[in-house]
């Protein structure tokens, strides 16, 4: 092939719908379990993320609820993947090495956002929420109705392969996707670049800007139990008896059952069976949606 403009930015054009396809490859997701908040700045604050909304009766002024400080923030990371083409092989018309490539950077695209989402809800018995402990946690800190500080806890003991049981209603889900910059594919194939005449390479890069962080615990509860009617039924009822300061009841819900697929065999007899392994009624069959990641 004879390099020119032309030549290079229909070359680009191919190598683009090859990462567009690769793009498509991947079924998302996060989005069941994680809030995508637009970032325009390097950190987003999480402050209000201490203070679950309420309602009052009103009698006299308004009180103003005040963010409690807990100073939970969320920094930006800067994310890429680069090809480089040698001239030479464009030259000599060697490029279908890659195509297989170009498609796998689209999938690779695609998949980043879900581990960083799927890993945050994997890791978040190890890693801080706002108030100060693990996300999953067996004493996070909440005022009972007299004022005083009670610990609660959404992580639930058992030495098995861990499952989630999510109430996937609210919202703000338990994993925050923040977003300061979306995935874009970008060509360097200027013969006349320096880079370019320096290397005789052509590049063609993709880059986004994001991070993952956690929203209110009350909502998830991690169980390392055996996924089975007595495991599921204590999940739920953990979730049901979440409150908010003064012990306020917020309506959480097991809605969700999120298992790796070592557990899909269990979570679809729990879930989807009409009848248990005794022969008798299953009682929990269709009392949460039962999603089966592709990432844990």
């Amino acid at each position: 092939m004879i390099i020119t403009g032309t030549a290079l930015q229909t070359l680009g054009r191919s190598f683009n719908a090859l990462y567009s396809a690769g793009l498509g490859t991947v079924q998302a997701q996060r989005d069941a379990i994680a809030s995508t908040v637009p970032s325009t700045t390097k950190t987003n604050e999480y402050s209000w993320l201490g203070e679950l909304p309420g309602m009052r009766e009103w009698i006299g002024d308004r009180q103003v609820q005040q963010l409690k400080g807990h100073g939970y923030s969320i920094d930006n990371r800067d994310f890429e993947h680069t090809i480089e083409v040698k001239r030479t092989d464009i030259e000599d018309d060697n490029i279908g090495q890659y195509r297989m490539m170009f498609t796998a950077q689209g999938r690779a695209a695609a998949a980043h956002p879900e581990q960083l989402v799927w890993g945050a809800l994997a890791n978040g018995h190890t890693s801080l929420c706002y108030d100060g402990q693990y996300f999953f946690d067996t004493d996070h800190p909440v005022l009972d109705v007299n004022g005083a500080v009670q610990t609660v806890s959404n992580s639930l003991p058992g030495g098995g392969t861990p499952w989630f049981l999510i109430d996937d209603m609210q919202p703000v889900k338990p994993i925050i996707f923040q977003e300061r910059q979306k995935m874009r594919w970008i060509p360097q194939d200027d013969p006349t670049n320096p880079d370019v005449f320096k290397k005789n390479k052509f590049a063609y890069g993709i880059d986004y800007r994001a991070n993952v962080g956690y929203g209110f615990w009350q909502f998830a509860v991690r169980s390392t139990a055996t996924l089975d009617s007595a495991g599921y039924e204590a999940a739920r009822v953990a979730l049901a008896n979440m409150t908010g300061d003064y012990g306020r009841k917020i309506g959480a819900r097991g809605r969700l059952l999120v298992v790796p697929a070592s557990l899909e065999g269990a979570g679809v007899r729990l879930l989807n069976n009409q009848m248990n392994a005794a022969g008798a009624s299953n009682e929990w069959a269709g009392t949460a949606k039962l999603l089966v990641s592709d990432w844990l």
